[in-house]
C-alpha cells in the first residue's frame, strides 16, 4: 500500500471477504490504538492531521476509508457539491456496514492491544454506537445522529463533544442526549460545528484544544490497564 512519512495505506479485512483501506500513524512506544471515524468526506486531509496528532501523543491511529464499500478512493472537500455526495454515501453504506468496518479494525490488531475510537460528526455516531454495540470505549465529537440512538446504552466508558453555536445540532437536542446519559461526560464549547475541522473557516483552535485535553485524559483513564 502507498507510504509516507506521514503515514501508510493498510488493508482492513472484513469477515465477508470484501475490504476497505485505513490510514494508519504508527506511534512511538504506542499506548494503544485509536480508530478514527471521519466525518462525510472521506479520509481527507482533516482526518490525516487527526491522525499523526494523536500519534505525536502516543497513540497508534487507523482511519478506515468507510467509502470503500460503496466507491473506493473517496476524499472529499466541503463545497456544497461534495457536502451532498458526502450524504449520500453514507447513507449507501449504511450504519451496520460502518459497525462492521469496526469490528474488522479493532480485530485486525493484537489481541492484547487497547483501542478505543474516536470520531467527527457522522463518524461521532459511529463512535457512540461503537461504545453500545461493540464495547469499546469511544468519543464522539458533535454527532448529529446520536440522539436517533439514545435508546441504546453504552457498554464501554463514552465521552461527548458540542459545540453551543451548532447549527446542525441545537442545544436542545444535546440537553436531551445529556438527560440520557447522566453519567456519561458531555461538554459543550462556545464553537459551532466541526470545530475541531481546522483546515477550514469550521475550526476553533481554542475549542480544539481543550477537546483535545479533555480527550487525551478521557483515552489515559479509559485504556489504563486495558
Amino acid at each position: 500500500m502507498g507510504e509516507s512519512s506521514e503515514g501508510q495505506w493498510i488493508q482492513i479485512a472484513l469477515e465477508s471477504g470484501q475490504s476497505v483501506r485505513g490510514w494508519r500513524k504508527e506511534a512511538s512506544n504506542p499506548r494503544g490504538t485509536l480508530i478514527i471515524v471521519q466525518e462525510i468526506y472521506g479520509v481527507n486531509a482533516h482526518i490525516r492531521r487527526v491522525c499523526a496528532d494523536y500519534a505525536a501523543d502516543g497513540f497508534t491511529t487507523i482511519a478506515p476509508s468507510f467509502f470503500d464499500l460503496v466507491e473506493t478512493g473517496i476524499e472529499l472537500g466541503y463545497s456544497d457539491e461534495d457536502t451532498q455526495r458526502g450524504r449520500e454515501l453514507v447513507a449507501a453504506l449504511g450504519m451496520d456496514n460502518a459497525m462492521r468496518i469496526v469490528g474488522a479494525t479493532r480485530h485486525a490488531q493484537a489481541a492484547t492491544e487497547s483501542v478505543a475510537v474516536i470520531g467527527y460528526c457522522w463518524g461521532g455516531a459511529v463512535a457512540f454506537l461503537s461504545a453500545t454495540r461493540l464495547g469499546i470505549p469511544a468519543i464522539s465529537y458533535y454527532g448529529r445522529l446520536v440522539e436517533q440512538f439514545v435508546h441504546e446504552r453504552p457498554q464501554a466508558p463514552l465521552q461527548f463533544h458540542f459545540g453551543q453555536r451548532d447549527p446542525l445540532i441545537p442545544m436542545t437536542s444535546v440537553e436531551r442526549t445529556a438527560r440520557h446519559f447522566p453519567t456519561v461526560p458531555l461538554y459543550t464549547y462556545d464553537a459551532g460545528h466541526a470545530f475541531n475541522r481546522l483546515e477550514d473557516a469550521h475550526g476553533d483552535p481554542d475549542a480544539a484544544a481543550l477537546a483535545k485535553r479533555r480527550s487525551l485524559s478521557f483515552l489515559n483513564e479509559s485504556l489504563k490497564g486495558s
